[in-house]
């Protein structure tokens, strides 16, 4: 599992909101009395606090602007329909001088720097991170390709932005809605599998599995074939089991329609969770005894293979009882 820089509270003000095409909104966050804000590297994302009246989440975006500036940090966040509240919150909430509570920055998506040649692939919104990772590896001079796939020109986020960079000549745009050409086309638009050769995709679930997928057919090895799930759609339905959280010295029984995480938090056992997906690791646990049933999206195949974690917020067990180390 990638490293976890350790936690550590902000408080940051939206200094800039910059309404982008496609329901997309980019955000400027910086302290409120101008301090420079600790570092990130590219592929980092933070952890919001969004509360108001009765709402009280979490959630995780990307950074995307420049890992070198420590002035301000960036992110992009879409308005989704199908989102459980917190894109609209944050598009809501996050009016110039607005304050938010984060944790971060943290980074489960790092860029191996060391690459001969990098090839970044963004759907939609999952262009954050990769906007960071290209302002990384032009300003060290590596050899990188992004490809920006997007259903129409009109609501592609970040364009002026990409425009206005010097790396912008190392971006190719491919629009659902124009000819066929220039779409994106994975046996022409994938690179030869290559010892150097590394492959970052984040975008909708579908997309990522599109990519992943054909990457590996071609011979990319898994470990070069990067990923982050912004969201997944997870099934955390089950026949029921029993968990012992041996440090706490509690035994629950987790039901067919519930998780890990909330029957042990009905029994006073707090495992602190953010997404409710799998996608963030905030809720990643050691497992003891028993064989975990993986649901999640945040874990390597090695590491489920392996069977000594488990996220508590989504996934279940193939056998009748788990015993956790909490």
């Amino acid at each position: 599992m990638n490293a976890i820089s350790p936690k550590q509270t902000l408080e940051l003000t939206v200094t800039e909101r910059i309404e982008e095409p496609g329901n997309i909104i980019r955000l400027r966050l910086a302290s409120p009395d101008g301090a420079p804000l600790p570092p990130f590297t590219a592929g980092a994302h933070l952890d919001i606090h969004l509360q108001d009246g009765g709402l009280d989440l979490w959630r995780q975006y990307s950074l995307c602007s420049d890992p070198a500036t420590n002035t301000a940090y960036e992110i992009g966040v879409l308005k989704d329909p199908k989102s459980r509240g917190g894109s609209e919150a944050v598009h809501r909430l996050a009016t110039p001088g607005a304050r938010f509570r984060i944790e971060g920055p943290r980074n489960h998506f790092p860029l191996e720097e060391s690459a001969t040649r990098t090839v970044l692939f963004g759907g939609g919104i999952g262009i954050t991170p990769m906007l960071a990772m290209a302002q990384r590896l032009h300003s060290i001079g590596r050899d990188f390709t992004l490809h920006y796939c997007t259903r129409s020109a009109g609501i592609t986020a970040f364009r002026s932005m990409i425009a206005a960079s010097a790396w912008a000549d190392r971006v190719v745009f491919h629009h659902d809605d124009e000819d066929e050409a220039q779409r994106l086309q994975l046996p022409r638009d994938l690179p030869e599998p290559d010892a150097g050769t590394h492959l970052y995709v984040c975008g909708p679930q579908g997309f990522m599995d599109w990519v992943i997928s054909s990457a590996e057919a071609m011979g990319h090895a898994p470990s070069h074939v990067h990923r982050e799930y912004f969201s997944a759609d997870v099934d955390t339905t089950g026949e029921s089991f029993e968990v012992e959280a041996r440090q706490s010295g509690v035994t629950v029984t987790v039901g067919p329609e519930d998780t890990i995480a909330k029957a042990l938090a009905r029994a006073g056992v707090k495992i602190e969770v953010k997404c409710e997906e799998g996608v963030c690791g905030t809720c990643v646990t050691d497992v003891l005894e028993g064989t975990p049933d993986h649901r999640d999206q945040f874990l390597t195949d090695g590491e489920k293979e392996e069977g000594l974690m488990i996220c508590a917020c989504c996934s279940r067990a193939c056998t009748s009882r788990l015993v956790l180390d909490i």
